[in-house]
């Protein structure tokens, strides 16, 4: 055969291929956001879920599955970037790093509802956290880390080695080097790999199920005292995700309009997925120039 005729032709099987997953995505999203999109307003994004009504909403839901987030990535990105750090910046080829490179390997390939039955057996039973916020962050923290260790290390080795030797040449020791010269070179690839691993949180339903719990108590939004179990804040009470919400209605819902708020919920879900992945290049790049003045 001739070997522009075989390019041609592969190049064509390639681009056919990835027609087909584009042609599948589009229409998964098509249909959900075309089914749940009628059913979104003001009303059924702030009131709280009704079990044997029609008319209930996804409030608490939606600020529980907001909340977990925020405090998953409290904990997982400050052990990811140390992670990161030590493994681009620091470590040497050695047994250790070995291990801990096959560790991230070994949690990042564990499913989602293993990482939720050992989050039940350790922080819900043997800690006695209880089905709580807490106990679901944790989950998903550790569910977390090896994808934002991997994301940041990649951000970090891909800055040039002769911006190292530039600070090394000015007098600055290594950590100053990494501090002021290497993470705000990073921080455009660092934030994309962070508010796309928040996306994939922000989604997670196994891990919660089995931690955070499958009840959404009523919320006193005018108390803030987080020791309060009624609190928004409360760190200790069970907190239904959206996600969570959704696989529930769907399995076990037996309110009269279970599908119209299954749609609207997994269009809402979707839509903030969207969102993390279109606004992370942008807000990556913002803070890339602030930080480089450039």
């Amino acid at each position: 055969m001739n070997a522009k005729l075989a390019d041609k032709i592969a190049t064509t099987v390639i681009y056919i291929i990835a027609g087909m997953v584009a042609l599948v995505l589009f229409s998964m999203l098509g249909f959900i956001l075309v089914q749940g999109l009628p059913h979104l307003s003001w009303h059924f994004l702030t009131s709280p879920a009704l079990s044997f009504e029609a008319g209930g909403g996804i409030g608490i839901q939606l600020f529980n599955s907001f909340y977990l987030l925020i405090l998953a990535m409290v904990i997982s990105f400050p052990i990811a970037l140390g992670a990161a750090i030590y493994l681009n910046e620091y470590a040497k080829k050695s047994v250790w790093t070995n291990i801990i490179r096959t560790a991230i390997e070994i949690l990042s390939s564990l499913p989602s509802v293993v990482v939720g039955l050992f989050g039940f057996l350790l922080f819900v039973v043997q800690f006695k956290f209880g089905f709580s916020i807490l106990s679901g962050a944790i989950a998903l923290s550790i569910f977390n880390l090896p994808l934002l260790t991997r994301s940041i290390e990649t951000s970090l080795a891909q800055i040039p080695y002769l911006q190292r030797e530039a600070g090394a040449a000015l007098g600055l020791s290594r950590w100053e080097t990494v501090l002021h010269v290497v993470l705000p070179a990073a921080v455009p690839s660092i934030v994309t790999g962070v508010v796309l691993s928040a996306g994939r949180v922000f989604g997670e339903a196994a891990a919660l199920i089995f931690t955070a719990g499958q009840s959404a108590p009523a919320l006193n939004f005018m108390d803030w005292n987080a020791f309060n179990i009624s609190s928004p804040l409360s760190p200790m009470r069970p907190a239904e995700t959206l996600a969570v919400h959704i696989w529930k209605i769907n399995s076990e819902g037996i309110m009269p309009d279970l599908n119209l708020v299954s749609a609207g919920a997994s269009a809402v879900l979707i839509i903030v997925v969207l969102i993390f992945n279109f606004s992370a290049r942008k807000i990556g790049m913002k803070l890339f120039k602030k930080l480089t003045s450039s």
